[in-house]
Order: C-alpha cells, then structure tokens, then sequence
C-alpha cells in the first residue's frame, strides 16, 4: 500500500471497529444496568412483541386471581347470612313443634307465634340487608371474569344467588349450566330499548320485571328428529316456578332443555347490532345497551332453518363460460366425507371441450342423491348448495375450485357460509306470546328488540351459569293453634331443606372459586417464567462480553492512535 496523507485507511479502519465496539458496549451496560437483554425493538424485535404479549397475560392473570377472591369474598357473604338463617329456622322448629303440642293454652301459642313472626321478619330483613360492596348479595347475578386478556383463555362464572325472604327461602331444582363460547351463533334480547323515544339513557337490571303482567312466554321452535318443527314454551312469572324478570328467563332458558344457555350482557359482548331510533351500528350504543344473550345453535325467525348450514360457490366468470379446475369435498353431519374433482364432472356430464362449468357441477351433484346435498341454480356465477338431511343436516364444504375463464389468470372460487340454527326465537313480529318481552322499567317492547349476534358464543369467552325456582314460602303460616302449628312445621322442613340446597350452591362455588384462584395463581407463574426467559438478562454471558468489549475499546483507542501517527512520519520525507 503506498504511502500517502489524502486519506488515512488505517484510522478509518480503526474509527470503525472502536464504534462498533463501543455501540456493543453501551448495549452491555443497558442489560446490565436494566436487568432486561430486550430494551427496545431493534435489540429483538420478535422477542419484544412476545415479551409485551406475555406481560399482559400476566397482568390480566394476576388481576384475575384477584377478581376470584372478591367473588369469594361475595359468596362467604352469602353463606354467613344463610347460616344464620337456619339458626333462625332451627329455632322456628323449636316453636312450631312446641305449638304442635296440645298442653299450650291461647296465651302460650300467642306467644310462641309472636316470637315466629319475628323470626320471618328477621328472614327477611337478612335477605334486604345483605349486601357486599354496597349492592344487595341475594337476588344478585354477579359475573366473575377470569382469564388471561384472550378470548380463548377467559371464563365467566356467573354467580346467581336466589333471593332471600320469608315468602323465598332457599332454592330448589339447581343446575349448573356450561358453555365453551364456541358455538357460532347468538340471539340477543335488547332490555334497554323504548318503543317510545327509543334509546333509554340508562340500561335494564337483571332484576327489572319483564312485563307488568303475571306471566311472560318465550316462544322457542326446534326441529324434531324427522325434521318437523316443534313449538317449545318458556314461561316466567305465576306457578312457573321463575321470577318474572330478565334473571328468572335466563334461569328458565339455561333450565328448559333445549340446549341454550343464556346470560345477562351488552349487545356490544353479544355482537348485536342495535336498533330503534339511532343507527344500528350504534357503537355507543351497543356498550350501554343490555339484554339476554342466548347461544347455542339458535338463530332469529320463527322457524329453524332445516340444515344447520348452507351457502354458495362464487365464480368470477358467467355460469356457462367457466372453466373450473380443482375439486370441492362436501359432508353432511357426522358421514363421511366426498370429494368432487373436475375431471370427474366432465367424464360424468360428458364435458368434451374441457371447460366444467358450474352448471355442470351443480348437474353431477343433483344427480347423486347419496351425498345428501342439492343444489341451487348456478346463475350469475352463484352456486348454492344445501343439506337435504333433516335430522343430520349440518353441511360442511371445502372449495379448492378455481376458475380459468378469465383472460387476467385464474381466480380461486369462494365459499359464504350462511349461519343457520336448530333453534330459533320468534322475529320481532312475532316476538313472545301476547306482547312481547316488556321490560316494566324501561318500557321495552318486541320491536326491534331481537337480532343475530355476530360472534360465537359470549364472544369466545366459556361461561359458567346456575338454574333454580323459588325456594319455600312462609308466607301465612302462623303458631296460633296446633293445626296451624303443624302446617308451619311441615313448612318449615322444606325451607330448611331448601336453604341446605342454596348453601351448597354458594359453598361449592366458593371452592370452585379457589380452585380457579390456584391455578391462575400456577398459570401466572409459568407466564411470568417464560416472559423471564425471554426477557431477563443473562449476567454470566453479559459480564463476559463486557470484559471482552472494554478490552477492544482500549485496544481500538491505540489502534486508532497508532494509524494516525504512522501518517505523521510522510513529513520526515519532506526535510
């Protein structure tokens, strides 16, 4: 290399690497100083992104650990109350089996019935006064949400405790009711619309009555095992066994048998769109606007649909002029599966140009009745396509048909499922029997009230819910005399028996509860081992590269002063 002064490589080679030596170094130090190797995207861009993911799961999970305990917290509550209630009905027994006994004169069964009354007025006293938080415990609906940010790793218990009063004692007749969120379709019941001005400026109450009537029906149509439809009533309110309100026809949906499961949420968690006055993409509205969500495989419309599902191959060039390639595989319900491919068409349909149309297909699918499918007409490049089973009708396709007829390239065909149900709620015409579901506080009538929910389930979320009836009445009985006395008591062995029902509720979800406590407590653990992992500073490795990069700076920095002096010695030429 000769010798020169226009440009010193040897210090630009050594400016260079003392750079990159020091950038390292500062990257070093961060770690060290940070705890974290990930300080910022361009350290590990992938890393960060499932560094952030982690951190929120954690978060949530810890937040959830925590949303359990406050739902014990409610329940232990209620349980304490419940206690005491059969002290109070153990003392009732004590006073009605005394009053049974005929050496009591009228003096003695007045006062021992003077003593009962006060005791169904302590009932409920305790039902009224319960409260956790500042909200009433018995009569409550309270959701406990746990999960971990997703929609796929979260679940709602829904804690439905019965009222309390000395015309409701306990329960009778719970169930637990569970779905996984991932059933496709939903149906929800907006309560806070007023056929009047429309939108409500506050939402309806799982409380609030349903209508001012004694009795309210839902009106569910199913399909029987030969595909008949069958009316399926459910009724709230009057000997039904349900309170007239939006909790007692959530109790009756999730109790009926039919396969539904219902749950008090916004239209915006159901994926309903709202409707009224204001426009029904109303996303405002939607979150403030509450009602019953039901999901299952339901739908709106009076009838159900006879296959669970349907819908159409798309082509992009005319019916008659496509030149389809591929094959289409189709299943009805639980049989086996059947694949279609093109050159199987044109043999059947005695294609000889070589161009299947979807005509064609619809042709060869028409003509074989085995596969359990029709189909529809094939014009403007629409083919539609049903089920024709009527107990096993859900119909799955899988198109991997492609079009050649164009002259830009061939375009891929496209399949649109259609939603369809086995359950369906009666439109808004038609609504519930008689006027409809009537919210008595908000004056919400059928109208409008009912639509097709656009998620699957409660937004993916699984749910947990409990079914009951009215537990035992007090209401009338009294000690005045032996009979009466005897009335009481057989009474009062029911009510017992019934609050035993509604205390094992409280106490088994309170275990649940823990459990679920445990293992958000076990699952945050592991997350935040992962999110360690990927994320923390590994010292060992660190505290070596230091050394090491401490080392190249010092030596970078005599390089670098080495090449600028070697320049220096060109002047010793020039004396």
């Amino acid at each position: 290399m000769s010798l020169g002064v226009l440009n010193n490589l040897n210090a630009v080679y050594a400016e260079n690497n003392l750079n990159n030596t020091s950038s390292s170094l500062s990257t070093v130090l961060q770690q060290l100083s940070s705890g974290s190797k990930i300080n910022s995207g361009a350290d590990d861009a992938a890393g960060l992104s499932l560094v952030n993911g982690l951190q929120a799961n954690e978060q949530a999970l810890t937040q959830s650990a925590t949303n359990a305990t406050e739902g014990v917290g409610l329940l232990k509550v209620a349980d304490g109350a419940l206690s005491q209630v059969t002290s109070l009905l153990n003392r009732a027994v004590t006073l009605a089996t005394e009053a049974s006994n005929g050496t009591l004169n009228s003096s003695q069964d007045s006062a021992a019935n003077s003593e009962y009354q006060s005791i169904l007025s302590e009932i409920s006293n305790i039902g009224s006064t319960t409260t956790y938080n500042q909200t009433a415990v018995f009569g409550s609906s309270t959701n406990i949400y746990t999960g971990d940010s997703s929609s796929a790793g979260s679940s709602i218990d829904s804690l439905n405790v019965q009222s309390l009063s000395s015309s409701n004692l306990g329960d009778t007749s719970g169930a637990m009711v569970y779905s996984s969120g991932a059933t496709g379709s939903n149906v929800f019941i907006n309560l806070s619309l007023d056929a009047a001005t429309g939108l409500q400026t506050t939402a309806a109450a799982v409380g609030d009555t349903l209508n001012a009537g004694l009795t309210t029906t839902m009106v569910v149509n199913t399909l029987s095992s030969t595909g008949t439809v069958v009316a399926n009533n459910i009724t709230v309110g009057g000997t039904s066994g349900f309170a007239n309100t939006a909790q007692g026809m959530i109790n009756a949906i999730n109790g009926s048998g039919l396969g539904l499961t219902a749950s008090f949420t916004t239209a915006a968690i159901a994926g309903a769109k709202v409707a009224g006055t204001v426009a029904a993409d109303d996303t405002a509205s939607a979150l403030t606007n509450t009602g019953i969500m039901i999901t299952g495989s339901v739908g709106v419309g009076a009838t159900p649909t006879t296959a669970s599902d349907s819908g159409s191959a798309t082509a992009t060039g005319a019916a008659n002029t496509d030149n389809l390639t591929g094959s289409i595989t189709l299943q009805v319900g639980n049989g086996p599966s059947t694949t279609i491919t093109m050159a199987q068409v044109a043999a059947a349909t005695h294609v000889t140009t070589g161009a299947v149309s979807l005509d064609n297909l619809k042709s060869y699918i028409n003509a074989d009745a085995a596969l359990g499918v029709t189909a529809g007409d094939a014009t403007a490049g629409v083919l539609t396509l049903a089920s024709t089973s009527a107990t096993d009708p859900a119909l799955k396709i899988n198109s991997n048909l492609t079009d050649n007829s164009l002259a830009t390239g061939a375009a891929s065909l496209t399949y649109t499922a259609t939603a369809a149900y086995g359950a369906g709620i009666s439109d808004p015409a038609s609504g519930f029997a008689g006027t409809g579901v009537t919210d008595s506080t908000t004056i919400q009538t059928a109208d409008a009230a009912i639509s097709q929910g656009t998620t699957g389930g409660a937004g993916g979320i699984a749910t947990i819910s409990y079914t009951d009836k009215a537990g035992q009445s007090l209401s009338g009985t009294d000690l005045s005399n032996q009979a009466d006395a005897q009335t009481a008591l057989t009474a009062l062995n029911s009510a017992i028996t019934d609050v035993a029902a509604q205390d094992g509720y409280v106490g088994a979800q309170i275990n649940t509860l823990n459990s679920v406590s445990s293992v958000l407590a076990t699952q945050s653990e592991n997350v935040t081992a992962a999110q360690n992992a990927v994320q923390a500073t590994d010292y060992a490795a660190a505290t070596s590269n230091m050394s090491k990069y401490e080392i190249l700076s010092q030596t970078g920095i005599s390089a670098l002063a080495q090449a600028n002096s070697m320049q220096q010695e060109v002047t010793k030429l020039l004396q």
